[in-house]
């Protein structure tokens, strides 16, 4: 059985009547809005006229266009310093150099970005999951031996006399001691 679907025009009054509903007087202020405006929605048919229908009630009629929201602008960060130093360690960021006791380290990417962290954070402890996400830039996956592994390159490429700066916390992570002697 099928029921035949009345008009748009059939439910269309005859004549529209505009009226905004609300419990404060005209020019007060509501908390939140300095102006005094609110904002109303207000649903009208197709072939009607918004802003003559406001005009008609006597309320002016504001257009503005749409535009997206736009992010606030960044905070610049103040720039890190270019060369990080403690005694034996020099790391020039700029320059993306390491030199240890006067000695040039030759580090990977992800090698120096580790030493770098982990020497601008002294004695903080890092866990391997907060390393992973910081340095590699993605959450878990996988599991902490990707950090393991890099740190023990780090302390081969570090020396005997500077190994030690890389100290473990076990089942923690890790951290940076300056001056482990």
């Amino acid at each position: 059985m099928t029921t035949a679907l009345p008009t748009p025009s059939a439910h269309r009054s005859p004549a529209l009547r505009l009226q905004l509903v609300g419990d404060r007087p005209p020019g007060t202020s509501v908390r939140g809005t300095g102006d005094g405006r609110v904002g109303y929605l207000v649903f009208l048919p197709a072939d009607v006229d918004p802003a003559a229908l406001m005009r008609s009630h006597g309320i002016r009629p504001e257009g503005r266009p749409l535009e997206p929201a736009r992010p606030p602008a960044p905070v610049p960060e103040p720039a890190p310093e270019a060369v990080h130093f403690d005694g034996a360690l020099r790391i020039d960021r700029a320059r993306r150099l390491v030199e240890v006791d006067g000695r040039e380290l030759d580090l990977t990417y992800m090698e120096f970005a580790l030493l770098t962290h982990l020497a601008t954070h002294p004695n903080t402890v890092h866990t391997r999951d907060a390393l992973i996400s910081g340095i590699w830039g993605y959450g878990r996956i996988g599991d902490g031996r990707t950090v393991d592994v890099h740190i023990a390159r780090l302390r081969r490429k570090l020396g005997p006399a500077h190994r030690g700066r890389i100290s473990t916390v076990r089942r923690v992570g890790y951290r940076y001691v300056p001056d482990h002697r």
